[in-house]
């Protein structure tokens, strides 16, 4: 049955409350031009600058709140200047990220006209693939906000780089599903294994599971690559790929990397789905030394929230949402193609109100 859709809204730090207001007011623009029904949006209190005023980095009952909704969207979590006394970040939304099992980490990476294109080779501006992180363990199955590490004071920490059967599963079965769903939208539909299976038996485990769910997908063109040559052939070779699974420290860093290709992370988008759940942002920090100037690029934040609109499309069958998120893609995709779109990320003259009100205006043209 549909239903009016539910948001948890998490502002968090710096430009985070900057991104996460103009994502909102670029959502509505589309949602109206849809005419499709507002969400229902509840705002949670939770960062760096609130640990700072609380001693706690969430608010009471935040972690539950958040849970009760269909999607959560979070603007930025973090400052350099507010840390726990290890020395670690402030990190409610790896927490999140645990007790909702948000398995499946997608970072798209696409080149857009007219925005910064770090490889001379021509065939760079068509770069258009899906990163597929593995959220929940990992290496960061170990992160220092789990208190998962073994600890020998002042001597020696280990880290547990964990690999489950149930877990891996699912993201296989996602990644291939999303290949699957790019081809029929007229993309690639390939599907690359990322992995060290080659040094690590946790990886030769990763790509066990691989080889199982791909039997599953018998029309589904795969490849494997192992990370280090993976970040090579990102480098040399990114329009090779489409769609790319790996373990979780490997997607953090890699997907930086990819985004970096496209511009910088003021592009970076990131879906973080569970079975029960989707929790979306842009991959960008907080920036705090920008924070409150106008001068952070909204981009990342704003096609994050045409992701949210896609999975909530298909979780509460509300109508007129996946249309909307079409729109913002397609918006953002026209906006660079006129020149529209100038972030001063870019070295250009719009900060985060002209890039997000021009957004708006284009979604009002198509």
């Amino acid at each position: 049955m549909a239903h009016t859709p539910t948001v948890s809204l998490i502002k968090g730090d710096g430009i985070g409350i900057d991104v996460a207001d103009a994502a909102l007011a670029v959502m509505n623009a589309a949602l109206v031009r849809r005419n499709a029904e507002l969400p229902t949006i509840t705002e949670i209190q939770a960062g760096a600058g609130y640990f700072a005023e609380t001693g706690t980095d969430i608010e009471p009952g935040g972690e539950e709140k958040a849970g009760e909704s269909d999607a959560i969207f979070l603007g930025a979590i973090g400052l350099p200047s507010i840390r726990h006394e290890d020395g670690t970040e402030i990190s409610p939304h790896l927490r999140l990220r645990d007790r909702y099992q948000l398995f499946a980490g997608v970072r798209p990476i696409k080149a857009y006209p007219n925005a910064p294109q770090r490889l001379a080779d021509p065939r760079a501006a068509g770069i258009d693939m899906v990163i597929l992180r593995e959220s929940t363990e990992g290496l960061f199955y170990s992160a220092a906000v789990h208190k998962r590490a073994e600890v020998i004071p002042n001597q020696e920490v280990r880290d547990i780089m964990r690999i489950t059967r149930s877990t891996t599963e699912k993201l296989h079965e996602f990644g291939f599903q999303l290949a699957e769903r790019r081809r029929a939208r007229g993309k690639a539909g390939k599907l690359t294994c990322v992995d060290k299976a080659n040094v690590f038996t946790s990886q030769a485990f990763f790509r066990q599971i691989f080889d199982e769910i791909k039997a599953n997908h018998p029309d589904t063109e795969v490849s494997y690559n192992y990370v280090d040559a993976m970040a090579l052939d990102l480098v040399r070779q990114p329009w090779e790929f489409d769609v790319m699974v790996m373990e979780n420290m490997f997607g953090d860093i890699l997907s930086d990397l990819a985004g970096g290709l496209v511009g910088g992370m003021g592009m970076a988008a990131c879906g973080e789905i569970g079975e029960t759940i989707g929790l979306f942002q842009p991959a960008h920090g907080s920036a705090p030394d920008i924070m409150g100037q106008d001068k952070a690029n909204p981009l990342a934040a704003i096609l994050s929230a045409g992701l949210m609109l896609d999975y909530l499309a298909t979780k509460t069958k509300a109508e007129g949402y996946e249309a909307a998120a079409a729109l913002i893609d397609g918006a953002v995709d026209a906006g660079f193609a006129q020149n529209r779109l100038r972030p001063m990320e870019f070295g250009g003259d719009m900060g985060t109100k002209a890039v997000t009100q021009t957004v708006i205006d284009v979604i009002g043209e198509l």
